[in-house]
């Protein structure tokens, strides 16, 4: 089993509190169709578990097989220098299938996004970086698909499916305890 390599930091978008006895790093992207299967399952565990656990997400988008990867991960990380990351982050795991820039505008405007930005981040390639840092943290801890998930820096790996997450915290909640 691999370890997490890049610890968690400020510069992560981490969704519960400091405090909370679990962290879950997930690595996603956000055309994948076993990350949007995820995506409900890491809801239900977040209301689930409430303040005792935080989410962090970092993007590895694979572009070879998913094209609007990259550019979903753009808009998110845009959507994070207003402070609406996990708002961005969430309508697209909502609408997976619609990805494209129609979809990208539409959100932009939902979240009251700067359109003169919005374009910007496509075209400058700002983002970039960070997305990068993203997927070379990943590559170093041993992520070489998505959704891949650590809880409090080990690597979680399903038997059955993503179901498993909730047991995966709560046992780490009880070995705290």
């Amino acid at each position: 089993m691999s370890g997490l390599r890049i610890p968690v930091s400020d510069n992560d978008h981490i969704e519960g509190g400091a405090a909370a006895a679990v962290t879950v790093v997930e690595y996603g992207d956000y055309q994948c169709p076993y990350c949007g299967d995820a995506y409900g399952i890491v809801k239900q565990v977040q209301r689930r578990f409430g303040d005792r656990m935080r989410l962090v997400f970092r993007n590895f988008p694979l572009t070879e097989i998913h094209p609007q990867a990259m550019a979903a991960a753009v808009l998110a990380e845009y959507a994070a220098t207003q402070g609406k990351f996990w708002q961005a982050h969430d309508v697209l795991y909502e609408h997976q299938r619609q990805l494209g820039g129609e979809l990208y505008i539409a959100i932009a405007h939902s979240l009251g996004l700067p359109g003169d930005g919005v374009r910007e981040a496509f075209e400058s390639g700002d983002y970039a970086t960070r997305i990068q840092d993203d997927m070379e943290g990943g590559i170093r801890s041993g992520v070489n698909g998505t959704p891949t998930f650590f809880i409090n820096g080990t690597r979680f790996e399903p038997h059955r499916g993503f179901d498993e997450l909730s047991d995966a915290v709560q046992a780490q909640l009880d070995a705290v305890r």
